[in-house]
């Protein structure tokens, strides 16, 4: 979303996750880490961690339209919300959508996926209730990539696809902001696809 926001020039390489291309030794040998996204920079390094490679791309190409450069007054609170996602809320839904691994037996699975839910919402509530004291957007009537990424995870949902932009109604008018924008709405619409099929899938192979 942010390349395509920013018209910048990128080569994209699918990689199959349900097919676990991502542990596989070509993969690892490129990104060790073992996830996705992975950017190779002009200079061959390669970066991981999706928040970072943001940042990398607004800070390196001047995206001053996307997040706030370190002289703005905004960038304090900017960077506060969108490491708060990153460091407070992720950690609780990848725990909710990984539950199996984090679990110490398979009968605690179940637990531990909704003891992880209800982190997961209780963190987003705090950021959900600033956003409809202080919004539309993080920084007010002013949109950044934060905004991109909170509409990214969204789009993943609790019970289905999308269902955060129900439950959270200030997360909900930016996700139906991102869905209209011209670069990023086909891509969020495109997550949505996935994710869908991939319930489908999931519940195909739990009967």
């Amino acid at each position: 979303m942010v390349l395509e926001e920013a018209g910048l020039p990128y080569e994209l390489r699918v990689v199959d996750l349900d097919g676990q291309e991502h542990r596989g030794k070509n993969f690892l040998k490129l990104n060790p880490a073992g996830y996705v996204p992975a950017l190779v920079t002009p200079e061959g390094e390669v970066l991981h961690e999706a928040a970072g490679i943001m940042l990398y791309l607004a800070d390196r190409h001047g995206l001053d339209h996307l997040a706030p450069p370190a002289t703005d007054p905004k960038r304090g609170i900017f960077l506060s919300k969108f490491w708060y996602f990153t460091n407070d809320i992720q950690p609780s839904l990848k725990r909710f959508y990984y539950a199996h691994r984090y679990a110490l037996r398979k009968d605690d699975i179940a637990d531990v996926r909704d003891q992880s839910r209800q982190m997961a919402s209780e963190r987003w509530r705090i950021l959900d209730d600033w956003l409809a004291a202080n919004g539309p957007f993080h920084l007010g009537e002013r949109f950044t990539m934060a905004d991109l990424h909170l509409a990214m995870w969204a789009a993943y949902g609790f019970d289905q696809p999308g269902d955060m932009a129900d439950i959270f109604p200030a997360t909900g008018r930016i996700f139906d902001h991102v869905r209209q924008r011209p670069k990023s709405g086909p891509l969020l619409e495109g997550l949505l696809d996935v994710m869908t099929e991939r319930r489908k899938n999931q519940r195909r192979g739990s009967t």
